[in-house]
């Protein structure tokens, strides 16, 4: 079994996920806001819509993380580094793929810590009354997978360099 694939395979799916769950919010506000605006013809407002876009977009973000991460998709600055030899621009790339794989595990750890906050205090959303600890699951199960795919990187990056050293 190809390691590349299934890791490829898993953060694209998460992607789609992602793009699903922001298609839907999307049209859940489109759909409110035409609602809002007919409100003479008897429509309204979705109830919660905001709370509903809050959880989707946090999820979906956390969703294409990973995708960006395999695609080296995330924003660099190419000005400088394409005056460097193509040795010192891995190191780059390894010590990038190190820096975002920290972050990633602090962005985990914290969202861990924010999960059992919400379910001891048994946190609900005001309108809907559905628990934030699921919008935080959500975004917790996704950050784990973007943590995994992160240390997955710096081996690719390591795997890179030392290729390039034995040339």
């Amino acid at each position: 079994m190809n390691v590349s694939r299934v890791v490829t395979g898993v953060v694209r799916s998460l992607a789609v996920l992602g793009g699903v769950v922001l298609s839907v919010v999307t049209l859940i506000i489109v759909i409110s806001i035409s609602g809002r605006a007919l409100v003479w013809a008897g429509l309204g407002p979705i109830p919660g819509d905001f709370e509903l876009l809050q959880a989707g977009v946090g999820f979906a973000i956390f969703a294409f993380l990973p995708w960006c991460q395999v695609n080296r998709a995330h924003a660099k600055v190419d000005i400088v580094s394409m005056l460097f030899p193509d040795y010192v621009n891995r190191v780059i790339d390894l010590i990038s793929e190190l820096l975002i794989t920290l972050v990633m595990i602090l962005i985990a750890w914290q969202l861990w810590f924010g999960l059992q906050d919400k379910i001891s205090y048994h946190e609900t959303t005001f309108v809907l009354q559905f628990p934030l600890a699921w919008p935080y699951a959500a975004c917790f199960a996704t950050a784990v997978v973007a943590v995994v795919v992160s240390i997955y990187m710096v081996g690719v990056r390591l795997k890179e360099l030392r290729y390039r050293i034995r040339r």
